[in-house]
């Protein structure tokens, strides 16, 4: 029987999204084949200290994975560690699976660490995972890309840092009559709504910035696009596949962190009613996001679709959830791929990326 490939399964970090990635590991470490994998689970701790994940080692030999991964255990220091796992013939007889969402993460900093380190990892490299995390960098990319988007402004955090100037009173102003009477505001730096408040005037707009200026320097006002989410997964690297659509149906306001992850109260649908041409146009427009972001792996693609009819880039999230209420497999399942089956398909994208990459670029 041919040897087991090395799966180092990382989860947890420091941002705010800590505990949705210990749940997506949870549901990766559940899924993965082990008679495919030899499976290690890695965990950062919220102060960027790395771990062997020992509770779930121990949890996943005995069929006892809990609903969320404890990420502490006996320190692990991953140049060294990986260098190990790799030595061999086979270099690629291991690949890394980040699933640590957010900035220290999603950004392309993990990504540079793997790469220094010389191995295979699921998911976008350096550029595509910098690009499409940063919300305000992957709108001025698309833009040129001529990918419709909603409206928005940027506004840095110094720009917040005297509420009662004539100059800030100015700017809230000017924001909700360019992009009002209802807006967003977003952290430009985070995922799964963390730090996202909608204001309708001067008083919850001053909140929302101050609200979103918490998890970084750099903000998004965003016009309120009145509409349909719709959700798309895309799987592949040059020549990317494209799921069939999925609707998010909020169940409060918005699709908010407490929507996503607390209340249950959002409806997630799979295959949508949905003209033909809408679809495919909306399959098209994922697929050149992808490619335009530099994204490889994975992503998930997320739309708005108005009740004016335009199609309209909501953002990309390279590291998408693998909770049991995450769109991106649910919407492979339902095009007949099973979870074993796309983290094998996600193993296989990363090793085909290194081994090319190594070859064309003489590493």
């Amino acid at each position: 029987m041919p040897s087991r490939r090395r799966l180092v399964v990382l989860f947890g970090g420091r941002s705010a999204e800590h505990d949705v990635s210990c749940v997506s590991a949870r549901h990766v470490l559940a899924a993965a084949d082990a008679t495919r994998y030899e499976i290690i689970p890695v965990g950062l701790d919220r102060n960027g200290r790395w771990s062997m994940a020992e509770t779930a080692v121990d949890a996943l030999a005995t069929n006892t994975l809990p609903d969320r991964l404890d990420p502490t255990g006996p320190a692990w220091d991953p140049l060294p560690r990986l260098a190990e796992l790799a030595a061999g013939p086979d270099p690629t007889n291991v690949v890394v699976f980040p699933l640590v969402h957010g900035p220290l993460g999603e950004d392309g900093t993990l990504q540079g660490l793997l790469e220094l380190a010389d191995v295979p990892y699921v998911g976008s490299g350096v550029l595509g995972s910098a690009l499409a995390m940063d919300k305000l960098a992957a709108k001025e990319v698309l833009a040129h890309h001529g990918i419709a988007q909603a409206r928005h402004r940027a506004i840095h955090a110094d720009q917040l840092v005297d509420p009662t100037s004539d100059g800030f009173e100015a700017m809230v102003l000017d924001l909700l009559k360019d992009l009002g009477p209802t807006v967003f505001v977003k952290p430009a730096n985070m995922g799964s709504s963390i730090g996202v408040s909608k204001a309708t005037d001067e008083t919850s707009l001053v909140e929302a910035l101050a609200t979103a200026a918490r998890y970084d320097e750099w903000l998004v006002v965003e016009e309120a696009i009145t509409g349909r989410e719709i959700e798309l997964a895309v799987l592949g690297d040059r020549h990317p596949q494209v799921s069939g659509p999925g609707e998010i149906r909020p169940g409060a306001e918005f699709y908010s962190y407490a929507d996503k992850y607390e209340t249950d109260s959002a409806e997630l649908v799979v295959d949508p009613d949905l003209p033909p041409d809408v679809a495919v146009g909306l399959q098209e427009l994922a697929a050149r996001t992808f490619l335009a972001l530099r994204c490889a792996g994975m992503a998930r693609v997320d739309f708005f679709l108005a009740d004016d009819g335009r199609m309209l880039l909501n953002e990309v999230n390279t590291i998408p959830g693998f909770t049991p209420i995450s769109m991106y497999p649910r919407l492979w399942q339902a095009a007949g791929l099973s979870y074993a089956g796309l983290i094998d398909r996600l193993v296989d994208l990363a090793v085909d990326r290194h081994v090319r990459r190594r070859r064309d670029t003489g590493r």
